[in-house]
């Protein structure tokens, strides 16, 4: 699955501390017109019998700006990719039952995969190698308590 939000620092972090999830790359992911321009993301590989499909979800829209636009929507776009179309239908159902259950208006978009390009090396794993960046302290870490807070 692909997830694009805000930072891929920040979304890489999230995402390498949730038990099930066994690998995280962070890079850029475009889909297909009109959506085609690179945007910051990150690619999930996960155990579905060890972490659900809603739990994944509900941390990605809550551990980013999910409801609101904002200027640089195109670098950081709201986006949860499929790779395949039949998995649109399940990402639509849990977006949706998580919209009653919060009480929010998602403008995540459901997009199709088109392609990915990883981060170079030396920014991958950016919270793993300097937890105490001032970047890590200011942004991840409020994301991991929010995370932290969730149950499964």
């Amino acid at each position: 699955m692909g997830l694009g939000g805000g930072c891929h620092w920040c979304t890489e972090a999230v995402f390498q501390q949730i038990d099930g999830v066994k690998n995280v790359r962070q890079g850029y992911v475009k889909s297909v017109a009109p959506n085609d321009t690179w945007s910051e993301a990150i690619l999930i590989d996960y155990d579905s019998e060890a972490v659900d499909l809603v739990y994944l979800i509900d941390i990605h829209l809550e551990t980013h700006a999910s409801t609101v636009g904002h200027q640089r929507r195109t670098e950081y776009r709201s986006a949860i990719y499929n790779f395949h179309p039949d998995q649109i239908k399940p990402i639509e159902a849990v977006m949706s039952s998580l919209s009653r259950k919060r009480k929010k208006s998602y403008i995540t978009q459901i997009l199709e995969f088109a392609e990915f390009k990883e981060s170079r090396e030396s920014i991958r794993n950016y919270y793993k190698t300097r937890p105490e960046a001032p970047f890590c302290r200011r942004y991840i870490e409020p994301k991991l308590e929010i995370v932290r807070g969730m149950k499964t």
